[in-house]
């Protein structure tokens, strides 16, 4: 199993930024698929998870109104779309196989939320 992911920076407050993850070698139309996140010094949170046909997502409630979630099952990919960004965000993401945050990650995207 193979997980990339993109579109990490550094972003000012209210902000957004949209990260991709790309992923091979794993029955991705079949599974759901998670973004988790590691913040400094903190362990690991999850963020939000998708159903293998996207007709459900769910969200962690620090991020509920702000982030979506999506997928696009021909290229393998699924996406998380970040609005408002707070400082709080400031975390290396990563995308997951699977619900919650056991599955197997990527190597992560950088996103910081500074001024």
């Amino acid at each position: 199993v193979q997980l990339v992911e993109s579109g990490g920076g550094l972003v000012q407050p209210g902000g957004s930024l949209r990260l991709s993850c790309a992923v091979s070698g794993f029955m991705f139309t079949y599974n759901w698929m998670s973004w988790v996140r590691q913040a400094p010094g903190k362990g690991l949170e999850w963020v939000s998870s998708i159903y293998s046909d996207g007709s459900e997502t769910v969200y962690a409630d620090s991020v509920k109104g702000r982030f979506t979630i999506s997928r696009d099952n021909a290229k393998s990919t699924v996406y998380l779309q970040m609005n408002s960004l707070k400082s709080e965000d400031t975390a290396l993401y990563y995308c997951a196989t699977g619900y919650g945050t056991r599955g197997t990650r990527g190597q992560g995207t950088q996103v910081t939320v500074s001024s």
